[in-house]
């Protein structure tokens, strides 16, 4: 029985090793070709094909109503709080914006989740390039996910930011966790979130 034991944990380091070899090359490729699918992305498809609004409060959905009415030809998903369904579907209603236009995403429970609950749909309906609307202070950290969770699957997000006055940017201890958290769900599907969802935002 020991043999046995010495022979087989060996080779299960070796397996273990392997794969995590294996992942941490999968990782550093997929983050290494972004760039390369994003430019092709604006090549192919340089004017965005829908409105992404990360609903965070109300002057977010208020602007993104008004940019609609700009862009009556675009789909427009609204990645937020359901408790705010009522009142997000009454400022578009208000805004001239049809009911059919707008989706709406109770998925998500952070900025990370923002993006991983609808990359799938994007991909489904074929949209390559988005308009991501998001505060000022909030965009950075919005773009740097955005780069990771929709970039790599060749989607192109162009910010539109909303006005947030005084409201200071936002840490870059903030940002790089998010970004660490974008890598891990490139990787494992896994976003975190359900750890404390609270803690994320």
């Amino acid at each position: 029985m020991p043999k046995t034991r010495s022979l087989t944990n060996p080779l299960k380091q070796r397996i273990v090793g392997l794969g995590r070899w294996l992942l941490t090359l999968g990782v550093v490729g997929g983050i290494g070709i972004i760039p390369i699918r994003l430019a092709l992305t604006l090549h192919q498809v340089p004017q965005p094909q829908a409105i992404l609004v990360l609903e965070g409060n109300t002057d977010r959905v208020k602007f993104a109503a008004q940019f609609a009415q700009l862009h009556p030809q675009l789909p427009i998903w609204v990645s937020g709080n359901p408790g705010r369904f009522k009142l997000n579907r009454r400022i578009f209603k208000q805004a001239g914006i049809s009911a059919q236009q707008v989706r709406y995403d109770f998925c998500a429970t952070d900025t990370v989740t923002n993006f991983t609950c609808n990359v799938r749909d994007f991909r489904t309906q074929n949209i390559r390039h988005v308009y991501l609307i998001t505060s000022k202070h909030h965009m950075p950290r919005s773009q740097a996910i955005a780069t990771f969770v929709l970039g790599s699957h060749g989607i192109v997000a162009t910010p539109i930011p909303v006005d947030s006055g005084d409201t200071p940017s936002e840490s870059i201890f903030r940002i790089l966790r998010d970004c660490i958290r974008s890598v891990i769900w490139m990787a494992t599907g896994w976003t975190s979130a359900n750890l404390n969802p609270e803690l994320w935002r």
